[in-house]
């Protein structure tokens, strides 16, 4: 797929400054050029975003070598232009506050007041543009005894209890706290950044005012162990580890196969009546013990080993397909390269490919946002760095080539 050249998503003519890196910025950023944003991300001149270096692996040009930009960077910069700038360097943070000045939305995850010793900090830009929503995204906020320490998804899955929640139960073989397999808590940050950057558009649709968005991820984390936290504020039990199973339903988890796993995830007394049916123990669906849910939580480990001794009778995809037939939610646990090769994914096209000035062409996760007015459009490929510098430059401050030569000799960009 090739990147668009004109540009009619929801959120064309918003001017984006992406001052973030790794994840949870970024990702926010990504989203925001995705539904049609001019992202402009800044970035250290030769070095660039973090994960332009968290290798490998790296892409592949057309004849196969490795190139220089990492898979990690390509996940959350796509749709967006790249502007190198020096913060240390005067020229380099006055041509940043002159993008700001113009600019819609400022993202950052600086360390609080990272910024302010180079006059980039919410206070010191909304002096030039009242109009400003700025975005920051920390590991604890901006304020509170930890607000100081760096943060990272790894540190925060553990501190804000997910790790707790995540893995077999102590005791078993193999328990203990486990991390998320992705950087979740970053993810999930970025999502609600943007809302929060939507939130904060509309309010200054009405009033003509931007605001400042103080974003956290042990914040986001919290929040996110939804049913979780709920069980233990109302009902005051901490939660514990149940590797795959879950806390309030039965059965509603993996089980072994003749050639591996399955989930079947039940979620009501319907579709375990039907469950049985296909088990063939349909006086399981009657018995006292398990005709209704409570009661199956109630007796989860008998009702869970009685389905062991069933399930390992047969292949993983004749249960799944018996089951769909019969309106059961069962599913195999797929590898990553299966997830690629399934029909419902490919037919969402959910692989995409781009044009790439290094790689050829770069392939990528689709954005999941289907608007049927104003649909996701692939404009540019994760930008090389600084490629978009001379464009901004001019057509965002009008700087001509005698000043950006200037500005490059004396390493300001």
């Amino acid at each position: 797929m090739t990147a668009a050249s004109n540009n009619s998503g929801a959120l064309a003519r918003l001017r984006v400054l992406d001052l973030s890196r790794v994840l949870a910025g970024p990702w926010s950023g990504q989203l925001l050029a995705d539904l049609g944003a001019d992202v402009v991300k800044i970035e250290r001149p030769e070095s660039g975003d973090d994960t332009r270096s968290w290798g490998p692996p790296w892409l592949r040009d057309v004849e196969g070598q490795e190139t220089s930009e990492a898979a990690y960077y390509l996940c959350a910069n796509r749709n967006k232009r790249s502007v190198t700038a020096d913060l240390n360097h005067p020229d380099g943070r006055r041509i940043v506050q002159r993008l700001a000045a113009g600019a819609d939305v400022v993202i950052e995850n600086f360390k609080v007041d990272g910024l302010r010793q180079y006059g980039l900090d919410y206070e010191s830009l909304k002096r030039d543009n009242q109009r400003l929503i700025y975005c920051s995204i920390t590991g604890f906020g901006q304020t509170g005894p930890y607000a100081a320490r760096p943060g990272y998804d790894f540190l925060i899955q553990g501190m804000g209890g997910l790790m707790d929640l995540t893995g077999l139960p102590d005791g078993a073989n193999g328990g203990g706290p486990v991390k998320v397999g992705v950087a979740l808590v970053d993810v999930m940050t970025g999502l609600y950044a943007t809302v929060a950057i939507l939130s904060a558009l509309a309010h200054r649709e009405r009033s003509g005012h931007g605001q400042h968005i103080d974003l956290a991820l042990l914040d986001v984390q919290v929040a996110t162990l939804a049913n979780q936290a709920s069980n233990f504020l109302v009902g005051g039990q901490r939660p514990q580890r149940l590797g795959n199973a879950h806390p309030n339903i039965v059965p509603y988890q993996d089980f072994p196969t003749a050639d591996g796993h399955m989930i079947i995830a039940v979620g009501n007394d319907r579709q375990f009546v039907k469950l049985c049916a296909v088990l063939d123990r349909p006086a399981w669906s009657a018995d006292a013990r398990f005709a209704a849910n409570p009661q199956r939580v109630a007796n989860r480990d008998v009702l869970v080993e009685l389905m062991r001794g069933v399930t390992v009778t047969r292949m993983t995809d004749a249960w799944v397909s018996a089951m769909d037939a019969a309106g059961v939610p069962c599913g195999p646990i797929n590898s990553v390269e299966r997830v690629f090769e399934n029909p419902q994914v490919r037919s969402r096209g959910t692989r995409i490919e781009m044009d790439h000035p290094l790689g050829g062409v770069v392939p990528l996760v689709a954005n999941p946002i289907r608007l049927s007015a104003t649909p996701v459009a692939y404009r540019f490929a994760p930008p090389v760095l600084g490629q978009h510098t001379e464009d901004v430059l001019q057509s965002w401050l009008g700087v001509d080539s005698s000043e950006l030569a200037a500005l490059r000799a004396s390493r300001a960009v």
